[in-house]
């Protein structure tokens, strides 16, 4: 059985996880399964090209998102309110207290770019400021973020704040 190139990291902040990895093969993906499945993963964002297979997520109850975009880049605004969405179903207020906590798994090529930015936008929407969020990533995942996605997450506006509205 094949294994996954790169391990996976765990990013875990108050009742948000999320499971970076890289790119899973159909090769790699019974032993990819498991990993989700140990960490209780109930959606996928595949932010590269779709490379393998979905259908042994997805006849396990892991719902699987395609949202590409390019290497090295930051993501688009209309996959960002997407991602927001997604984390504010899984990880809402119907889900706080739940002794197993969902988690969601993001992966792009190496699981060092896009997929860490996606999880950082995530820490930042729940109050961490960007250097702390990008910080909290790299602890677990070394070497994740580069230089243009810094730049991106240092001028990130949250679309949330405590209490409710938003006012631009």
């Amino acid at each position: 059985m094949a294994t996954t190139k790169n391990h996976a990291s765990l990013v875990e902040e108050k009742d948000i996880r999320f499971l970076i990895t890289d790119c899973p093969s159909d090769a790699s993906i019974d032993s990819y399964l498991k990993l989700l499945k140990d960490n209780n993963v109930v959606a996928l964002v595949r932010v590269c090209q779709g490379s393998y297979s979905s259908k042994p997520l997805v006849d396990n109850g892991i719902k699987v998102y395609d949202w590409e975009f390019e290497d090295g880049d930051p993501p688009p605004e209309a996959i960002v309110g997407k991602w927001n969405k997604l984390t504010a179903e899984v990880f809402g207020a119907g889900n706080k207290g739940n002794k197993v906590k969902p988690c969601i798994a993001v992966h792009c090529v190496a699981g060092l770019g896009r997929a860490p930015v996606m999880v950082a936008i995530s820490l930042i929407e729940s109050g961490m400021s960007a250097p702390d969020a990008i910080l909290f990533i790299r602890q677990r995942r070394r070497g994740a973020i580069n230089t243009k996605q810094v730049t991106y997450l240092n001028h990130y506006k949250r679309h949330k704040k405590e209490g409710g509205c938003v006012i631009s």
